[in-house]
């Protein structure tokens, strides 16, 4: 599931990929649609009018970048779409997906023997894509507003850890498809919608556009979180494979998340805490605020080196996450008309 997932390229305002590869995957869960801004909409348990309506919810879209200007000699001028860290970006192998395809190319960097003393990373305006073609040849196949992601391959590393680009956060949405499956053939005495949001990583208008729509009652937003890697102090970050880290902020709602951790203890799921002391940073902040307002929670999958294209995650802990998601529900909503 995470390799296909991962594998659909899906630069924030261009998901067709991830969306299908989702839909797929989601496919006997309930009816999918998608939404004016490329939301997935999946309702797995209909919701009755003015009952309880559970929203579950992660991104689709990952970080990349733009295409804004083609040179005279067919060097890709770009822009950032979302977070990108300039640190990663030299010497980074990268793909182009224009109109008539997926098109590889490479970010330029000089060589050291003629790089300055200065140390300062060019900006991502000052960089430049080498896609192998001359100008008239760069301008026939690519344009302006072409997606660019970065390459590489999802791999399986030692036990059960896994790297790809695009694990922020096709990670939480494995782990939204695995509950829903798991919700899908359960009596509960609420609706389920699964919403896989556009434009997380640049403003999260997808999820906030969607929730504005379904007028859910809760709502469960996984995402990631960082995971303790060396020179991240630990009281900022989790531990990969320590289980899901159940968010506290002043957005999300304090008994959710206290149940959560309740639930955890009770099905003895491994779990951690994350406490954030304004937004959330995730789509959360969108869904809570949407109508009258949505009681939320996050549960955040703990992942190495974000924003890059070596982003890495332990298995286990996705599992874990759609397990206490899954049982959370069935607790507070299990069997019929509760």
């Amino acid at each position: 599931m995470l390799e296909n997932l991962c594998a659909a390229p899906g630069v924030s305002g261009r998901e067709e990929a991830p969306w299908q590869a989702a839909q797929a995957l989601l496919a006997g869960c309930g009816p999918c649609e998608r939404t004016p801004l490329g939301s997935l909409v999946c309702r797995v348990h209909p919701a009755a009018p003015g009952g309880p309506h559970l929203l579950l919810n992660a991104h689709l879209d990952s970080i990349g970048l733009v295409v804004s200007y083609i040179e005279e000699n067919g060097f890709l001028r770009v822009g950032n779409c979302g977070g990108v860290d300039r640190s990663t970006l030299l010497a980074a192998q990268v793909v182009v997906h224009t109109r008539q395809g997926a098109l590889p190319g490479v970010i330029g960097t000089l060589p050291p023997h003629v790089q300055t003393e200065d140390g300062q990373l060019p900006k991502v305006d000052q960089l430049a894509v080498d896609v192998g073609l001359d100008g008239p040849a760069a301008r026939a196949q690519v344009r302006p507003g072409d997606r660019i992601s970065f390459w590489g391959a999802p791999r399986r590393l030692a036990g059960e850890r896994f790297t790809a680009p695009s694990l922020d956060d096709r990670a939480g949405c494995a782990a939204v498809i695995l509950a829903a499956q798991q919700l899908a053939g359960q009596p509960l005495g609420c609706g389920v919608t699964v919403a896989l949001s556009s434009l997380e990583e640049t403003g999260g208008q997808g999820a906030a556009t969607a929730a504005a729509r379904l007028a859910p009652t809760h709502g469960i937003v996984v995402d990631v979180s960082f995971a303790q890697t060396p020179g991240v102090p630990r009281p900022k970050c989790g531990l990969l494979g320590g289980g899901p880290m159940v968010g506290y902020a002043p957005i999300l709602d304090a008994a959710l998340s206290a149940r959560l951790e309740q639930v955890a203890q009770e099905q003895q799921i491994p779990h951690q805490v994350e406490v954030m002391n304004g937004d959330t940073g995730t789509d959360a902040d969108g869904i809570a605020a949407a109508g009258a307002g949505v009681k939320c929670a996050t549960v955040s999958i703990p992942l190495r080196y974000m924003h890059s294209p070596v982003e890495l995650v332990d298995l286990e802990d996705i599992r874990r996450t759609a397990q206490l998601v899954a049982a959370w529900a069935v607790a507070e909503f299990g069997g019929e008309g509760q």
